[in-house]
């Protein structure tokens, strides 16, 4: 295998090596034809390197599929300094440049090796034929370790006429059978085989219609290659959007219910001011933007971009933990500016792989009927509540004394002194209480709920003492920092003229 030293150049900010090349494809015939063609290229990466450096490989004509393997060294570190990892992806002949149509595929670091050619690509990658020019291997140096990181990548060129073009995708319809006006459940964070999740799109589909899902949301790191493998999941009982986990250095956000085939870049921090243009083409493709764990530990995992561009924000992820319970503090804190300043909070599962549960927790949303534009409406409009699974149910209103009423994400126009009655009925929550949350804080907190997980909890007040009112409901005081894991919570009511 030829071995070649690796040279930076370029921008700080995103390294571009020397280029690999390759003989034309006449060049290497064998007693059975073309003959596959192997360059073998090493390079080490000292820590601050940029967040993307980009190998250039030189295609020739006549190649049926391209190839890539990589490894990279994983030196020992100190306790609490994070050690080497580096991620991987595809860029075609037509070029590298952000948003651009030169994307062929991202496996972050989920995968060693990976393939593309006309008919087929490994799950992340798009198929499509192997054009002759410049292409570009993706490294993402997610973190480095003080001693550097030294990688190995093996790129293998196959010539040969091109492998007959993929039949067109099929995708999943835009809506389901539903029941009309309903609270539809739905979880709009999971990864499968196509990111760096160990489940297919079918076994996700069998795991969210047993936690009793009416819709889902594909969200990929940083790839819409998976949009296609989803049509033979939907069904009349569950609606399949189609998105994808813009996962950058500055924080993650769902693309929610974009249209088919759509790809959202990536390669960008909070400093550049380039977040705007790419939300943009989230809601220019019908999607939803949400950031997602705003407060979550790992690197590059909690939110910087601000919500100036939001359309909800996930607040609870995943098993309820303390990064969730800050989380949904900060959220609780933009009540207090009024409708105008509310953003919409979900929940999703984050699911992976097992033993992570499919709809733990589930976004629950008031729709006029089970299709994409119904339900991405109801989310906007914050008709919206969450719970830790499909045997909780909820029913929060808030009535004035003239029988006015309003319910979750709405607003009830009353006058500041008119006494209004706030109502939960809760089931499937045995032995957890129920907490009122206004501007001024936790003002009520119920006797626990019978063993049976239903009751009804009531609380009176005023517009003068309340200009909002939500609802959590949790279960009973645990050791440790938490006040008690959520069980459910809602979005608020807004009270006064």
């Amino acid at each position: 295998m030829a071995r070649r030293a690796l040279f930076a150049t370029g921008a700080v900010a995103a390294l571009t090596f020397r280029n690999v090349s390759f003989a034309a494809a006449e060049g290497q015939q064998g007693p059975q034809g073309p003959q596959p063609e192997t360059r073998t290229v090493r390079g080490t990466l000292p820590p601050g390197s940029p967040d993307y450096v980009y190998v250039p490989v030189d295609v020739p004509p006549g190649v049926r599929e391209l190839r890539v393997s990589y490894s990279y060294d994983r030196p020992a570190v100190p306790a609490g300094t994070p050690g080497n990892a580096l991620d991987i992806g595809l860029f075609d002949e037509r070029g590298t440049e952000p948003g651009g149509e030169g994307f062929r595929g991202w496996s972050g670091g989920s995968r060693t090796e990976f393939f593309v050619r006309a008919d087929e690509a490994t799950p992340g990658y798009v198929p499509g034929p192997v054009r002759a020019g410049r292409w570009h291997i993706a490294l993402g140096p997610y973190t480095v370790a003080p001693q550097g990181l030294t990688y190995d990548i093996t790129v293998t060129l196959t010539h040969g006429d091109p492998a007959p073009a993929a039949p067109p995708a099929s995708y999943p319809p835009a809506s389901a059978k539903g029941r009309g006006r309903a609270w539809y459940r739905g979880d709009c964070h999971l990864h499968s085989w196509y990111s760096d999740g160990r489940r297919t799109p079918a076994e996700i589909g069998a795991l969210a219609r047993a936690a009793g899902l009416d819709f889902i949301n594909t969200s990929e790191h940083n790839t819409h290659a998976g949009h296609g493998a989803w049509a033979d999941v939907a069904g009349d009982d569950l609606l399949v959007l189609l998105g994808e986990e813009v996962t950058t250095r500055n924080g993650h956000v769902l693309a929610v219910g974009t249209d088919p085939g759509t790809f959202v870049d990536w390669r960008y921090r909070a400093r550049e001011g380039r977040f705007p243009r790419f939300a943009r083409r989230i809601r220019h493709a019908g999607g939803l933007v949400i950031p997602a764990h705003p407060h979550a530990t790992c690197i590059g995992c909690s939110w910087k971009f601000g919500f100036g561009e939001a359309d909800a924000v996930e607040v609870w992820n995943g098993p309820y933990t303390a990064d969730d319970e800050v989380s949904l503090a900060e959220w609780d804190a933009t009540l207090r500016g009024g409708p105008a300043r509310w953003l919409p909070a979900v929940g999703n599962s984050d699911a992976h792989r097992d033993p992570d549960v499919v709809g733990l927790p589930q976004t629950v949303v008031l729709a006029d009927a089970l299709s994409r534009e119904a339900v991405q409406e109801g989310i906007r409009a914050g008709r919206v509540y969450v719970a830790e699974s499909g045997a909780v149910s909820l029913s929060f209103t808030v009535t004035g004394g003239r029988g006015e009423r309003a319910g979750i994400g709405e607003r009830l126009r009353v006058d500041a002194d008119t006494p209004v009655t706030v109502r939960l009925e809760a089931a499937g929550a045995p032995r957890c209480t129920v907490r009122f949350v206004t501007d001024e804080g936790v003002v009520f907190t119920s006797a626990p709920l019978p063993v049976s997980g239903a009751g009804v909890v009531e609380w009176r007040t005023t517009p003068a003492y309340a200009a909002y009112v939500r609802a959590e409901v949790r279960h009973e005081v645990a050791a440790g920092p938490l006040p008690g894991a959520l069980a459910a919570f809602t979005n608020p009511v807004f009270l006064g003229s």
